[in-house]
């Protein structure tokens, strides 16, 4: 189990990247939070299997819907981890 954060960079907001990113986890089964930051950027927690959030980093980075545009992620492994029991979308 792992934890990675990720900051997205882009037109992330305002296009339904929480929720696509929230469905991408979904599928791929991974668990944690999307938010929207003040600086225009989603911040993204997500806790899986190695290869699973690898997979999730990839749909990210592709872009999950077709209005957003990603131009950068940040990718942080974290130490912690939470043992999210789904994935969710914060306000």
């Amino acid at each position: 189990m792992e934890n990675n954060q990720i900051t997205v960079h882009g037109h992330v907001q305002g296009v339904g990247f929480r929720a696509a990113t929230k469905q991408i986890a979904e599928q791929i089964g991974v668990s944690g939070w999307v938010k929207n930051q003040p600086d225009g950027t989603v911040l993204i927690e997500a806790e899986g299997e190695h290869r699973k959030l690898q997979d999730f980093i990839k749909k990210i980075d592709e872009g999950p819907t077709p209005f957003s545009k990603v131009e950068a992620l940040d990718v942080k492994n974290k130490d912690e981890i939470h043992h999210y029991k789904k994935f969710k979308v914060v306000q």
